[in-house]
């Protein structure tokens, strides 16, 4: 386990990242946790004495990396943009996200669509089954569902697939 500590902050203006709460994880810290790597991966661990696992550390360039801290981890910490956290890390390479028995049902009614969900690293897999388990509704759920099915039909990732929508629902495609 890797020990330290970090202050969390926000980004003012960073495009899609805008408003994010997080911690700066420096590159000599990230080498110690996963040496030789400057590529999204995960961790586990404790924060200020909480555990967690499956959270994911991003990298911003020349090695150094943020780890995200959302509304509820900082509720759970009773922390704020400021404060200091005492982490405790290490690589998760256990973690991974079960495939909803919906989308499997659907996937298997063709073995080309599973195959082309399984191709996928599961990162991007991780990607589509976090955006399915996160509606709120089953009208949601199930658009969600066919959406991916149409998107391994036609050999889309998740970006794709969701331009795709995004054109469809402009009028810029049929």
């Amino acid at each position: 386990m890797v020990q330290f500590s970090a202050e969390i902050e926000r980004f003012d203006q960073k495009g899609e990242k805008t408003g994010w709460y997080y911690v700066a994880i420096p590159q000599e810290v990230a080498l110690r946790i996963k040496p030789d790597n400057r590529k999204f991966f995960r961790v586990r661990g404790t924060i200020n004495g909480h555990g967690f696992s499956g959270l994911g550390l991003i990298p911003t360039g020349e090695g150094d990396f943020i780890l995200p801290v959302n509304a509820g981890m900082r509720k759970t910490l009773e922390a704020g943009l400021g404060d200091v956290l005492h982490l405790d890390v290490e690589e998760d390479t256990d973690f991974r996200i079960d495939m909803p028995e919906d989308l499997e049902i659907c996937l298997a009614e063709d073995p080309r669509l599973l195959e082309n969900f399984m191709k996928f690293n599961r990162s991007t897999r991780n990607y589509f089954i976090n955006w399915i388990n996160g509606a709120k509704t089953e009208p949601t759920r199930t658009k969600r569902i066919t959406m991916t099915v149409e998107a391994m039909d036609l050999g889309l990732d998740f970006s794709a697939m969701i331009r795709r929508d995004k054109a469809r629902r402009e009028g810029r495609l049929l």
